[in-house]
């Protein structure tokens, strides 16, 4: 070994001997001012605590109420200090302040919301009894806390504000005829939480069901312990609202949008319990019921979440428990958060409206009401919505409404309907020459000519073999857009119609003593009726698809039994607005079947046939026939191929 690296090796030696000895004294003045420390608090319990009695005077084991007392607030002034100790003494308070559209209650504990009416809306109740106002939280449940943490001593102090007594400053009306409910938390001398709660009236809808949230940390830079981020805590209770549980269930659920998306993710419909950690931003939080919700919004704001739902059993009264921790970021020089709570219906004119901010940010909100994705959203959003605000502004009934709608779309897709109907008949009529090609080609070797023959069949006669379909396909999106919008349209809700008592919910004629699997516990006329022009439809285009398409004839049982009792089933508990639209729906396109089959001349369809298979027989195939009869030739010869 060298001299350098001997002298290497002392040198740590002598650093690790000083470091050794330096931190044996930093830990001995540490326990030496922790000591004088703890004696200098519990002189001061001593001084404050008052004279004990005697031995003899009271009986061995007890204390009075006084002495526990103030030996119970010496404990807690230990732990959290002055200033948090004595806010965690006294009885809460409530204060209610309303605007047109709703009431909303604060409670000094905490600081927070306890509870929302809204005014416009009613709880259901059998026609005639309603009267309860909706309530979007439960008030013993519900719950909104910040998380944090602060200096005491040489300790770090976790703060819950749910814990702790705000005082409240006197309710004040500002110059824009907004109230501002104010709560203070003092937590360090000159350092203290403010909350403020601003509640505007008479402004417009989508400004009167926002609650602005302002978070002030007034001289709290000093006494915050060392954290990067602070924790919101909020969760609520939903009532049961509606009719039927299982349908209400269906969309309650709790929401969230990611910064710039255009769309909304959902946490899904349960019912037991479900939980997403997030890891990502988000703007907004809804707590979300089939027709109302309960939104956290802050753009930008929450870099991260933790999110769950439990389902309460049917007839608790409950639909599902909603919590929510989010985070937002914390930095020392931070001053203030703002946010905004949503409390109102899921209406799209509402919804579609809603923004925070000075830029006036659009949140997307609308998309809380499931009108579906892809085309059947820009159905519901670009047509039927416009098409159905115009009929209830000059329409009292929305009886009447889904009438009209219904008719009008029938209209629209009349063309549609009329050329299903003649390539359907088309196809009838070239029936008995589609029998002579099976005759002429009955073996099984010979399906690739017979398909050929069939074909160029089609091809002469000007026949297109899905025009049937395609007509079918396009009403589609239609039906299923339809299938969306009637569930979540909150204008149907509390309205009624012949036996009906709520269009949004099922109508019941008979309640059962039992329930039935996957049927329920009543039944439904508006959805049997339904099930029942289902079933005539389907037979009447049954009938005339089987007579030109005999491989419709093993579709028999599902289209004409099958589907009608599987609608049955499914809309019993539905929508009984739904169902009244799928009547109307079908009894009016069975209508134009048979209008439409007194104006078709099967004559004339044949000389048109007869004209189409002159002119094609002179000319050229065309590329997608030659490359289908290509193709046919090809499986002809694989299939020979594999007989040898």
């Amino acid at each position: 070994m060298d001299k350098k690296s001997i002298a290497g090796i002392a040198l740590v030696a002598v650093l690790f001997l000083g470091f050794a000895y330096f931190n044996s004294r930093e830990q001995q003045r540490y326990e030496r001012e922790v000591a004088e420390w703890r004696a200098y608090q519990d002189s001061l319990a001593a001084a404050a605590a008052p004279a004990l009695p005697q031995a003899g005077d009271i009986a061995a084991g007890e204390l009075p109420d006084s002495v526990a007392q103030a030996a119970e607030r010496t404990s807690r002034v230990a732990t959290l200090g002055e200033w948090l100790a004595a806010a965690s003494e006294g009885d809460p308070e409530t204060i209610a302040v309303e605007n047109d559209v709703m009431r909303v209650r604060f409670s000094t504990q905490g600081g927070r919301i306890v509870g929302v009416t809204l005014k416009d809306y009613t709880r259901y109740a059998p026609r005639g009894r309603r009267g309860e106002a909706v309530e979007l939280m439960d008030p013993a449940s519900a719950q909104f806390a910040l998380d944090f943490y602060l200096k005491h001593g040489t300790r770090s102090v976790p703060v819950h504000t749910a814990d702790y007594l705000f005082t409240a400053d006197p309710v004040r009306t500002t110059a824009d005829g907004a109230q501002l409910v104010s709560f203070r938390l003092p937590v360090a001398d000159g350092a203290q939480l403010v909350y403020e709660y601003r509640l505007y009236k008479g402004a417009a809808p989508e400004r009167d069901y926002l609650v602005d949230f302002r978070v002030r940390m007034e001289g709290m830079e000093a006494v915050m312990a060392g954290q990067s981020s602070l924790r919101i805590d909020w969760a609520n209770t939903t009532y049961q609202n509606e009719k039927g549980f299982k349908n209400e269930n269906m969309y309650t659920t709790l929401a969230y949008r990611l910064p710039g998306e255009s769309s909304i993710e959902e946490l899904g419909m349960s019912e037991d319990t479900r939980s997403k950690a997030l890891g990502k931003a988000a703007d907004w939080v809804a707590f979300k019921q089939q027709f109302f919700s309960a939104a956290l919004i802050a753009p930008g704001s929450f870099s991260d979440a933790d999110l769950s739902f439990e389902t309460f059993q049917p007839g608790s009264g409950y639909v599902k428990r909603f919590h929510a921790q989010l985070t937002v970021p914390y930095a020392p020089q931070t001053e203030a958060y703002d946010f905004a709570f949503y409390f109102g219906p899921n209406k799209y004119s509402i919804l579609k409206k809603v923004s925070v901010g000075e830029v006036g940010e659009e949140l997307a909100l609308e998309r809380l009401i499931p009108l579906g994705w892809g085309i059947f959203g820009w159905i519901n959003r670009w047509c039927v919505i416009p098409v159905f605000d115009l009929l209830r502004n000059s329409v009292g009934s929305f009886g009447i409404i889904i009438l009209i709608l219904a008719v009008l779309i029938r209209l629209v897709i009349s063309p549609l309907t009329y050329k299903s109907y003649v390539s359907m008949a088309k196809m009838r009529l070239v029936k008995p020459e589609i029998d002579e090609l099976t005759k002429k080609y009955p073996r099984q070797e010979d399906a690739m000519k017979r398909q050929q023959a069939t074909m160029e069949l089609y091809r002469k006669a000007g026949i297109n073999p899905m025009g049937g379909c395609i007509p079918m396909l396009i009403q589609f999106p239609i039906l299923i857009a339809m299938f969306r919008f009637f569930p979540a349209a909150i204008e149907l809700r509390d309205q009624a119609f012949l036996w009906a008592d709520d269009l949004s919910s099922y109508d019941s004629i008979l309640d059962l003593p039992f329930s039935i699997p996957f049927y329920g516990d009543h039944v439904s006329l508006f959805a049997l009726l339904m099930a029942l022009s289902t079933f005539a439809f389907s037979y009447i285009n049954y009938q005339q698809t089987a007579s030109s398409q005999p491989q419709m004839a093993g579709m028999k049982f599902m289209m004409v039994y099958l589907m009608p009792a599987m609608l049955l089933l499914w809309f019993n508990s539905y929508s009984s607005g739904l169902c009244w639209y799928y009547l109307l729906s079908n009894l009016l396109t069975i209508g134009q079947t048979f209008v439409i089959r007194r104006m078709v001349d099967d004559t004339k369809i044949r000389a048109i046939m007869e004209a189409n298979a002159a002119r094609k027989s002179k000319g050229k195939k065309s590329k997608f026939q030659q490359r289908y009869e290509e193709l046919m030739r090809q499986q002809e010869a694989a299939q020979r191929a594999k007989r040898k």
